[in-house]
């Protein structure tokens, strides 16, 4: 079981029991998650159920500070853009992304199978043509083609070996490609427990190091704040 859904349990009003605390060689996953301060070691809930999981991870308190509309407004994509949610969970990005992107492509990346499943069963279901996933690894989003954009909500502070994970993106970007980071801030009452958060500034510099430049930035969450980096010339 992975420590990101664990996570994003937690966040949901998910049954009784404790939530996992941070791990060095914590996988990358999902982007729904809220836990307490109180987080124990060890701990890792089973997802055999998507669906209970879809009614904590995208409900109306989540929409209420991750601002999903408006994180994807912001990223003014062309019409035709080709799309990767990195840490898709349940596809509450994904769908956004999708109806942004008519003519364009969304793959829902993630390294849960039950998840990846759950949305390429959605997709169908809601006859959501131009959206698909990717069962990715825990070091490599497993693209199938390079991309215009690659948004990574919730999941950074996940990732291990960053520096390597994002030089290895970087050959997925199309000329011109973006990576978008959106993440928690330091004092947000949700998120991860706070010695596993980054503050921005730290975000900045991996990704400097990744061979990246930050391209602009969004202040206007609440909870939460938006980077967003092109490849360095």
């Amino acid at each position: 079981m992975l420590l990101g859904s664990a996570l994003q349990a937690c966040a949901h009003g998910a049954p009784p029991g404790p939530c996992p605390a941070p791990h060095g060689d914590a996988p990358m996953h999902g982007h729904h998650h809220a836990p307490s301060s109180g987080d124990q070691p060890g701990y890792h809930r089973r997802f055999d159920d998507p669906a209970q999981w879809a009614q904590r991870f995208e409900s109306p308190e989540r929409d209420a500070w991750q601002r999903p509309d408006l994180v994807v407004s912001s990223l003014s994509l062309a019409p035709d853009a080709r799309v990767a949610d990195v840490g898709a969970g349940t596809g509450y990005f994904s769908v956004r992304l999708a109806r942004a992107v008519p003519q364009g492509r969304v793959w829902a990346v993630d390294v849960e199978p039950t998840m990846v499943r759950w949305v390429l069963d959605r997709a169908r279901r809601d006859q959501i043509a131009n959206l698909t996933a990717v069962l990715a690894s825990p070091d490599d989003a497993l693209l199938p083609e390079p991309v215009d954009l690659v948004l990574v909500v919730d999941t950074y502070h996940h990732i291990s070996a960053r520096t390597a994970y994002f030089t290895r993106l970087r050959s997925s970007l199309r000329p011109g490609g973006r990576v978008a980071i959106v993440d928690f801030k330091l004092d947000s009452p949700e998120g991860p427990p706070v010695a596993m958060r980054l503050a921005p500034e730290a975000v900045r510099a991996e990704m400097e190091a990744a061979g990246y430049a930050l391209a602009s930035s969004l202040d206007s969450l609440p909870r939460q704040y938006m980077l967003v980096f092109r490849a360095a010339q």
